[in-house]
């Protein structure tokens, strides 16, 4: 299975990710500006009737689009929440007991209870075990007695990429992490 292509604007800054099938048609219709990364895959096609030869195109894991159609850069909003990219931002920890788990064991808990006011947005959702959530209830975690071990953050677009690719290669999280807001840290965890 081939992987995704990281497709930027021109600019440098992280768009989507793309099937390599459409990389072939941006390399093609000459919409490359530049690329970025180490891996370079080689696609190849049919047979040229006037040659014999075989056609094939190279393409870089990261590319930078001409003229990016979209949404200008700075201007993306909030990525989409969703408990997959919620759960590795969280990295499957639950946010208040600090154990590990598989993503059919967590919850979405959100820290303020909707039905007090809270919101269904990153910076108010956190990952929980069932039994965590369950004790916390309807409730703040100050009443029910726990303690976030990470303050819940909304994801910028370039990590927001990286969660959401679960094939993400070494050269294209190296150049999204260049792009991280690095002050998200957990504050604690306990064990």
């Amino acid at each position: 299975m081939a992987p995704l292509i990281l497709r930027l604007d021109v600019t440098g800054s992280p768009l989507r990710w793309i099937p390599w099938q459409d990389a072939v048609c941006l390399y093609s219709k000459s919409r490359i500006a530049w690329t970025a990364g180490e891996r370079v895959f080689t696609f190849f096609g049919g047979m040229s009737g006037l040659t014999g030869q075989r056609s094939s195109i190279a393409v870089n894991s990261i590319i930078a689009v001409k003229r990016a159609r979209g949404i200008k850069h700075g201007q993306r909003g909030i990525p989409p929440l969703n408990n997959r990219e919620l759960f590795v931002r969280d990295g499957h920890l639950c946010m208040y007991c600090g154990e590990e788990y598989a993503a059919s064991q967590l919850t979405r808990d959100h820290v303020i209870p909707l039905s007090r006011g809270g919101y269904d947005r990153w910076s108010n959702v956190v990952a929980a075990c069932k039994a965590c959530n369950t004790h916390k209830g309807n409730r703040r975690p100050e009443e029910a007695g726990v303690a976030l071990l990470a303050v819940p953050y909304v994801p910028n677009w370039a990590e927001f990429l990286a969660l959401s690719n679960r094939r993400i290669l070494a050269d294209q999280m190296q150049f999204l992490k260049t792009q991280f807001n690095t002050q998200h840290r957990l504050l604690s965890l306990r064990h």
